[in-house]
């Protein structure tokens, strides 16, 4: 059984935690948790607190967006796959950020990325969308993730 399979039999669910703002805040690991409640990861789809998103996701503090990947599309020819790059807007008010690289992991994540983590000292955790999901569920607070969920 692969592994996006493996998650929805075992129905995953994960509970990520961020902080929210407070007054004066800076935003960045401070405040108290909120969660979101991640179930049902299979090839392309996703839900997230019972409601069903069949595009990439970005979960920031709490909140559920779109990745909007455009500023990543002039790298795709390097890469064949339009990678996730610093030019996004990437949720880095976080002391961990998950990346799901899709149902086989093919989700480039470019150097940039990675170094901007390294001096932002957030750490990264980068692996396939049905581990990340795992991962998230094992997470307990000041975690963002970006979730890549087709290839």
């Amino acid at each position: 059984m692969d592994v996006s399979r493996q998650a929805e039999a075992a129905a995953i669910v994960a509970a990520v935690h961020a902080p929210e703002l407070g007054p004066g805040s800076s935003g960045r690991r401070m405040g108290k948790s909120l969660s979101v409640r991640l179930s049902g990861y299979s090839f392309g789809s996703v839900q997230v607190d019972g409601v069903t998103y069949d595009h990439d996701l970005i979960i920031d503090r709490g909140k559920i967006r779109k990745r909007k990947k455009g500023a990543s599309r002039k790298f795709r020819g390097a890469y064949g796959h339009t990678p996730l790059s610093a030019a996004e807007d990437i949720p880095w008010r976080c002391r961990r950020l998950v990346i799901g690289t899709g149902a086989d992991g093919a989700l480039p994540v470019m150097k940039d990325v990675h170094e901007q983590a390294r001096r932002r000292e957030v750490d990264l955790i980068i692996q396939p969308t049905a581990q990340a999901i795992t991962v998230l569920a094992k997470t307990t607070k000041d975690t963002n993730a970006i979730l890549h969920l087709t290839c």
